[in-house]
């Protein structure tokens, strides 16, 4: 029996593989360890294959694809409902078979090295970002506690905090002063991080084409054309340019049921790193909606935050950006309306 799809398993250590013929019939009921999942996989006739995502996912995707295979990567959701009886990884991998061969199933794409580098960039620098502001907030707590208030604020607390580690005739304890110290350097050694990480992400945007052609829509800046390139590339597994708003979770969700339709809040499914940078750089062009009241979009926005709230309004700017195609592929430094974007 010829095998034309292998749902595999992905585990740290054994990987599970089930293959199916054209009939549906099981032609492959293997467990593997990594070395040997790679060998079975190079000297297999060509077929399909599919795969949870997952870590390492991306990396057996692109090298099965070395083998001439064609490769399938599934949203783990969508694979739940075709395990059948009781949950184990046989059964997960013949879940996996099955689902890859539905005609209206959706896949994740499968991405290059270089779009990996840049995915690990942003989660790297989003990690500093919110210790940043765990060690802001562990500064401010024990200082509260002896009566000392600083104003909200990077800058107050950056221009106050050096005079209070270097002022001994304050309240505070020669052992509360040194812990300040500790903080404060460790502070100063993420900002350096982040603006190195920033510098990084503005050179990778500045030479990507498709990075400076996505800078041209208002409120899209460096931050946001990288993540979107690193994402999705040039948006070629969307069909239609309101696939993007609805794959990044932007659009309403739906509650419908007996010929009703009923919408409410958006469904935020997908990248959610990706949907907070398109509600920043919406925002961003919303604080700057009364600058320029003859342009069309702005008095499209204007208009609407007259008749609804300022958070949908916000929203529904992030959902119109992303139908915007720039047509102008020279670089641009996002404050095409006044805003800078993110």
């Amino acid at each position: 029996m010829s095998t034309t799809v292998l749902g595999i398993d992905l585990g740290k250590r054994w990987f599970h593989v089930l293959g199916k013929d054209e009939s549906g019939h099981i032609t492959h009921r293997q467990k593997f360890n990594r070395a040997q999942l790679i060998q079975f996989v190079s000297h297999h006739p060509a077929c399909l294959i599919g795969m949870e995502t997952c870590c390492g996912s991306q990396y057996f995707a692109r090298k099965f694809m070395t083998f001439g295979h064609t490769v399938k990567l599934l949203p783990a959701q969508y694979v739940k409902p075709f395990v059948k009886s009781q949950k184990n990884d046989f059964n997960d991998a013949l879940a996996i078979a099955e689902a890859s061969i539905m005609p209206t199933m959706r896949f994740v794409p499968v991405r290059s090295e270089e779009q990996m580098d840049v995915q690990a960039l942003h989660r790297v620098r989003e990690r500093l970002v919110r210790q940043r502001l765990a060690m802001i907030n562990q500064i401010r707590g024990p200082l509260l506690n002896r009566g000392i208030e600083i104003a909200q604020g990077f800058y107050a607390l950056r221009t106050i905090l050096p005079r209070l580690v270097a002022d001994e005739s304050t309240d505070l304890t020669p052992m509360m002063r040194e812990l300040l110290r500790i903080l404060l350097l460790a502070w100063n050694q993420t900002e350096q991080a982040i603006e190195s990480l920033n510098d990084k992400i503005g050179e990778l945007a500045r030479g990507s084409e498709l990075c400076r052609r996505l800078q041209s829509i208002p409120g899209v800046g460096p931050l946001l054309a990288t993540a979107i390139v690193a994402a999705v590339d040039n948006g070629s597994e969307f069909k239609r340019a309101r696939d993007l708003p609805s794959w990044a979770g932007l659009v309403p969700r739906q509650l419908s049921t007996g010929g009703t339709t009923r919408l409410v809040g958006i469904s935020k499914r997908g990248n959610s790193y990706l949907r907070r940078l398109f509600i920043q750089g919406a925002r961003a062009v919303w604080v700057w909606k009364d600058k320029h009241p003859n342009d069309p979009l702005q008095k499209w926005l204007i208009a609407l935050g007259h008749r609804r709230h300022a958070h949908i309004a916000v929203t529904a700017l992030a959902v119109v950006s992303q139908h915007v195609v720039p047509v102008e592929a020279e670089a641009s430094d996002g404050r095409a309306m006044g805003c800078s974007g993110v």
